[in-house]
């Protein structure tokens, strides 16, 4: 398996970049016609008994008249990381947490990707390349290398 598995690479190395554009999670029947979603082109998509899920921008969601709740800013992980390392999405996700930011997460082949509350992504980078930052000089006193020290608080 390629990518990273070394937790204290993974987080040092995080290097998260804020993609352009708002984007949003809509829900289409599963066994909606492909044409019916032809000129879509969703980030990623998830198949559920209840329904197509459809990442997209926001912009491809209001020209094709999607209903969404959610409008998110989407986060890249720049870090390759393999798909069996253990512990990187514990340990951002609960970073942000203890900032008080959601995260929704998909891994791909090459990286992770998160998508946060649109009005706090800058917030959500800052925190990530924080944690970075910390993983980097000193991964003892790190969260997910140490759970007894907990979160770390800016």
């Amino acid at each position: 398996m390629s990518g990273e598995n070394d937790l204290r690479k993974l987080l040092s190395g995080m290097r998260p970049e804020l993609n352009d554009g708002l984007y949003v999670f809509c829900t289409v029947p599963g066994d909606t016609d492909p044409e019916a979603l032809a000129g879509l082109t969703p980030v990623a998509s998830v198949l559920e008994p209840e329904g197509l899920t459809l990442v997209l921008s926001q912009e491809d969601a209001d020209a094709a008249g999607l209903p969404y709740t959610y409008t998110a800013g989407w986060i890249t992980l720049r870090v390759h990381s393999a798909l069996d390392a253990v512990g990187l999405t514990a340990a951002f996700a609960t970073e942000l947490g203890a900032h008080g930011l959601s995260c929704n997460v998909i891994a791909g082949y090459h990286h992770d990707h998160l998508f946060v509350d649109a009005a706090r992504a800058d917030e959500a980078v800052a925190v990530l390349e924080a944690l970075a930052e910390r993983s980097a000089q000193d991964p003892a006193h790190d969260s997910a290398q140490d759970p007894a020290h907990g979160p770390a608080q800016d």
